[in-house]
């Protein structure tokens, strides 16, 4: 029989992104003790599609998260292009808004600090250890004992190594590049647009800027010497993309790189610690859906934790909780964004998925709706 008396060691959350941000805040308005560890400083930039489902507009409303001095513009229209430029617009039916990591991670990172979150920023876990009931986190030359640790350390981090997580051993082709950008984008709509290996999203942001971030093979990057004379000979052939970068002001001195990018299973517990946003997994950016799970998976995170600090659920049934909750929330939308992204990134592929949703709009909107949850 396993205890279930109150703890009192507290939680640390591994990771600053969305997941980690609003597990701290969560957990801290129930007057838990929350160290947060990010090896950035506030604010700073991801490579981030930066649309948001408004699925996670009710929780976010409710939990006084929602960024409304940023006033982010709203998402009604989806845009889909291939490789030659064969173009169709969609409604979104649940629509979104769109807002940069920059601007929601620091206004996140804020509400954290008035919670009551310690953090220990610029520095790095380097391992975790589940001994005796509890965890040792060991930070350089300190260790934090805690009852609980939350893993939000993003797509590929050095503790998935150390953890011996199997999806780290398989190598990922894809690398993601971003840009913020002034442009003529219309606010409304979100744009997927298809080059050979690889596809580009385009959504207006915060202060009339734009974000282009764009998925490619690293087959493309190994052709040519730099990411501009790719981006010229790959991503211009479409044309609505040459376009975009012809005629935009780039904002960022350069763009943002991620290398290794995993669609792998993963598993939202591993060796004691839960998971959330993309450590527990990663769904295909032409989705555009990370943002949102990411904030879902911290709600039931935060749920399963409280229960288990406060002495309700034991160990094994707060683990097995998070992990049942987490598969029937994310599992299947993870597999049939892998199953969609068949159809993007090649010529005859992209144009078919051009046709279909020119040609069946109930199928089109399937496919949103099945790569989005419902609100929450």
């Amino acid at each position: 029989m396993q205890n279930k008396t109150p703890r009192n060691r507290g939680v640390v959350v591994i990771g600053g992104g969305l997941a980690g941000l609003v597990t701290s805040i969560l957990l801290a308005k129930r007057q838990l003790s929350v160290t947060l560890i990010e090896k950035k400083k506030y604010p700073f930039h991801r490579v981030c599609g930066e649309y948001i489902s408004n699925e996670a507009r009710p929780f976010l409303v409710r939990e006084q998260l929602f960024p409304n001095e940023f006033q982010p513009p709203e998402i009604s229209e989806l845009e889909l292009t291939s490789t030659n430029g064969k173009a169709v617009i969609v409604p979104l039916d649940l629509g979104g808004f769109g807002i940069s990591r920059y601007a929601f991670d620091d206004f996140l990172y804020r509400k954290a600090v008035d919670a009551g979150v310690t953090f220990m920023l610029g520095q790095e876990a380097e391992n975790v250890q589940f001994e005796d009931g509890h965890f040792d986190v060991r930070i350089g030359a300190t260790t934090l004992a805690c009852d609980v640790v939350l893993g939000a350390f993003g797509k590929r981090s050095k503790l998935d190594h150390v953890m011996n997580r199997g999806f780290i051993t398989q190598r990922s082709p894809f690398a993601g590049i971003k840009y913020h950008m002034i442009s003529d984008h219309p606010e409304p709509r979100i744009s997927l647009h298809n080059f050979r290996n690889g596809y580009c999203g385009i959504i207006r942001i915060e202060g009339g800027k734009t974000n282009l971030c764009y998925l490619t093979h690293r087959d493309s990057l190994r052709e040519h010497r730099d990411i501009r004379s790719m981006e010229e000979a790959v991503l211009f052939r479409n044309p609505f993309i040459k376009r975009v970068f012809e005629n935009a002001e780039f904002i960022l001195p350069r763009p943002e790189v991620i290398n290794e990018i995993s669609f792998a299973t993963k598993t939202p517990v591993h060796d004691h610690l839960l998971m959330a946003g993309d450590a527990a997994g990663m769904i295909t950016p032409l989705c555009g859906n990370g943002m949102a799970m990411a904030i879902h998976s911290a709600g039931i995170a935060s749920d399963c934790i409280s229960s288990f600090m406060n002495g309700e659920l034991s160990r094994h049934d707060m683990e097995r909780r998070y992990a049942a909750d987490w598969t029937a929330l994310f599992s299947r939308r993870l597999w049939i964004g892998r199953q969609v992204q068949r159809l993007f990134g090649q010529p005859a592929a992209s144009s078919l998925a051009v046709e279909i949703a020119r040609n069946s709009s109930a199928l089109t909107r399937w496919i949103v709706s099945a790569t989005h949850g419902k609100e929450f």
